[in-house]
């Protein structure tokens, strides 16, 4: 292999000459800078020396535009899934690198697209876009188009992680109220026993068992392509999940089903829809219902999301083992449970200081006392 710099109307190019073993050809790749040159030869040579090179020849073939079609099409992605990653694909992706082919592909140019991003979207949505595009080019060096993903080293806006403050019982009280009679039970769906926004619009007549007390999610009705919302199955197996309810929830879902008169309906009926009696749609119900309700009861901002935060927290807070937390929030991973969602309370905090005195000064504990008798 050898690099040869030349120059060009846009500038200095640099071009890495090649050998394939197998045939004899002589191939050669341009480069922009010099270090991009020197790394892909580096690349080269070391797949080489251990056995896993494939031919650029192979990667100059195929565009981005249609590995995206391929990775798109691969089974088992989830509607909403599907949608989410069209979009960064369609507005973000595509139009700057489709046409590139993956051999062409190099860090600099995703660096300097991730940069673009960074001068107009959150720094949130950079790294959520980001995330799809590392998949699509991980799909190539599974189908061996190319040994080592662009994606590699590059930097990305750090995301300041905000502070919500947790919804009180008397806010989540005027909220329930503020959402009217038809949606209430969802806030405290939400709220203690930490459903998300489809789970709760998917939940069917015959999730609710009454002489158990308990609630199934089993389904979830979400957004998929196109926009069009449709049932389908939790995110993991994790999420499918049957939990026991407090009575109080009970009676307010009895109440619900009686007052919409389904108590005898059919076992497939949503418990709860808009109201022209069709299943919910997120859009609509968060712009007509939730944001006014949200106003009204003082916790602007406030997403239906942030009803599980509000649920992890309690769990952790009133000492519910975090393998049961885990499992009522249907996370496949405890971490989740503890590194996303649980927030530390002020409640939490001052039992903790109050334990660790006990702990490490006793006998102050035991003068307070004896000031306290006297």
């Amino acid at each position: 292999m050898s690099i040869r710099a030349r120059s060009t109307r846009r500038g200095t190019v640099y071009d890495v000459r090649l050998r394939e073993p197998r045939t004899g050809q002589e191939m050669s790749r341009t480069f922009t800078t010099r270090r991009d040159a020197v790394t892909w030869e580096a690349e080269q040579r070391a797949a080489k020396s251990r056995g896993s090179w494939i031919s650029p020849r192979v990667a100059n073939s195929l565009t981005l535009n249609e590995l995206a079609k391929e990775w798109l099409a691969m089974p088992g992605k989830r509607g909403s899934s599907i949608a989410r990653d069209e979009i960064a694909l369609e507005h973000h992706i595509l139009p700057t690198l489709g046409e590139c082919t993956l051999g062409s592909l190099t860090t600099s140019d995703v660096q300097r697209l991730v940069n673009d991003w960074s001068t107009h979207l959150a720094p949130s949505t950079v790294q959520r876009t980001f995330s799809v595009l590392r998949a699509v080019l991980n799909f190539a060096i599974d189908r061996e188009l190319i040994v080592r993903s662009p994606c590699r080293k590059v930097r990305l806006p750090s995301a300041p992680r905000r502070h919500r403050e947790m919804p009180t019982t008397d806010r989540l009280a005027k909220l329930a109220e503020a959402v009217g009679p038809d949606y209430s039970p969802m806030v405290w769906l939400g709220a203690v026993a930490g459903l998300r926004w489809a789970e709760a619009a998917g939940l069917r007549v015959k999730h609710v068992d009454f002489l158990r007390s308990t609630v199934t999610v089993a389904e979830q009705w979400a957004r998929g392509r196109g926009g069009k919302e449709s049932t389908s199955e939790p995110k993991s197996s994790a999420g499918r999940r049957t939990m026991t309810m407090p009575k109080p929830l009970m009676d307010m879902l009895t109440e619900h089903l009686t007052r919409k008169n389904l108590t005898g309906a059919d076992a497939d009926a949503f418990v709860f829809t808009a109201a022209s009696g069709d299943p919910l749609h997120y859009t609509n119900w968060r712009r007509r219902v939730w944001v006014p309700a949200t106003k009204k009861a003082g916790l602007e901002g406030l997403g239906f999301h942030d009803l599980l935060r509000a649920n992890a927290t309690a769990l952790v807070a009133e000492g519910v083992d975090v393998k049961t937390a885990q499992l009522r929030l249907g996370h496949a991973n405890p971490n989740t449970t503890l590194a996303i969602y649980a927030q530390g309370t002020t409640e939490a905090d001052r039992s903790a200081a109050d334990k660790l005195s006990k702990r490490f000064f006793p006998d102050t504990i035991n003068e307070e006392r004896g000031m306290d008798a006297g």
